[in-house]
């Protein structure tokens, strides 16, 4: 089957707009502001799952869908920033902690019923919920059975919206898990271009994170420090999301433009502590400058050269393309304005893009690196339609 890049964009499109509703819905009950920061989807595995979720403390509601789509919707938070909501809650109702979990689950029902108010009204469907369920869970065990279950098999499609508070710590994750087949079968009912076979998405998914793994390994070589890659999966977000997803730190970087199938943009993204240990194990000897200069700016444009190189020739030889990189544009600015560019110019094309994401990190708590890489996705689609179905 065929996924419509497009209908996945409005189903993320969908998922944001609940997540806006939602994040009213807790403002008028708390009195506190609430932003929504980016709503993305990515189709995980198992072990992404338990990265992604994996020593975490999480209060959180659950509520199961049936009808036009059936999954689930996970509200969680975060204990720390749980005990916080329950203590505006009781503040606001003068109440016992056991009415303040009960509020929790009703302020879950709301919220997640504006959240797929907007996926009924796309389907003409009706969208029926399970009545909520309180949960306080360590790591995936806030995640249903099901879902742990089928994300060790063909994978499942993981909405996250973020919403963070303002003069609060009270940021919060809503997960929509639709279940898998269904959710494929709607995204494939009239595909049009550029669309991308279910199972070739997934074959990528293994090409992102082997070439994380061997740019994990140029690290490693050139500077003696332990490394590892912590998280690498492909998520789909609107382009107009991706700098606020990278934040606003310092970051020491490189920029390369591909070209070839599928061309694009790859970004290697250190913060100024890493960037400063990376350059100082390249130097012969440790050697070190004050700040961020000119040894720091040429260790990080020779490793992002040799680091890219690694997680692009595996693209290239198993699609069976050719693809090129530019030389290393140097960056050194808040991470959002570094990619504001990069999504200026893929903008003039596409709406929204897959994001390949993979964090490493290096010798320990010495340095970590994240990896951005934004392929044209009518480029992607075509290349990923040429696998052979073995791939």
């Amino acid at each position: 089957m065929r996924l419509d890049i497009r209908e996945l964009g409005q189903f993320n499109h969908l998922a944001s707009q609940g997540a806006q509703r939602a994040a009213a819905s807790l403002s008028q009950l708390t009195g506190v502001k609430m932003n929504v920061e980016v709503t993305d989807v990515s189709l995980v595995t198992d072990s992404v799952l338990q990265e992604t979720f994996g020593g975490r403390n999480f209060v959180g509601v659950s509520v199961g869908l049936e009808g036009g789509l059936s999954g689930e919707t996970v509200l969680a938070f975060e204990r720390e920033r749980a005990e916080t909501l329950q203590k505006l809650l009781l503040n606001k109702a003068g109440a016992s902690q056991a009415l303040a979990q009960s509020s929790v689950s009703e302020l879950g029902n709301i919220m997640i019923g504006g959240f797929i108010d907007g996926w009924a009204n796309h389907l003409h469907e009706a969208i029926n919920m399970t009545p909520p369920t309180y949960l306080e869970a360590k790591g995936t065990r806030i995640l249903p059975r099901e879902t742990l279950h089928a994300a060790s098999g063909k994978g499942v499609f993981l909405f996250e919206s973020r919403l963070e508070a303002m003069n609060v710590d009270l940021d919060f994750s809503i997960y929509m898990l639709p279940e898998y087949q269904e959710f494929v079968d709607l995204l494939s009912r009239s595909p049009s271009e550029p669309a991308i076979p279910a199972n070739k998405l997934r074959a990528f998914d293994g090409l992102a994170k082997r070439g994380a793994h061997r740019a994990a390994e140029q690290i490693g070589m050139m500077t003696g420090m332990e490394t590892s890659v912590n998280i690498s999966r492909i998520r789909f977000v609107p382009l107009t999301g991706v700098p606020a997803q990278v934040g606003d730190e310092t970051m020491v970087g490189v920029v390369f433009k591909l070209t070839g199938m599928p061309s694009g943009y790859l970004v290697i993204l250190f913060d100024e502590r890493s960037a400063k240990s990376v350059a100082s194990a390249m130097m012969p000897g440790g050697m070190q400058e004050d700040g961020i200069g000119a040894m720091t700016e040429g260790a990080v444009k020779e490793l992002g050269n040799i680091m890219t190189s690694g997680f692009i020739d595996g693209w290239a030889n198993v699609l069976g393309t050719s693809i090129e990189h530019s030389p290393p544009n140097y960056v050194h600015d808040m991470g959002s304005s570094i990619m504001s560019p990069v999504v200026s110019k893929l903008g003039q094309r596409q709406d929204y893009a897959f994001v390949i994401d993979s964090a490493i990190e290096m010798g320990g708590q010495q340095g970590h690196c994240d990896i951005y890489a934004l392929p044209d996705e009518r480029e992607l689609a075509k290349t990923l339609s040429a696998l052979p179905s073995n791939a």
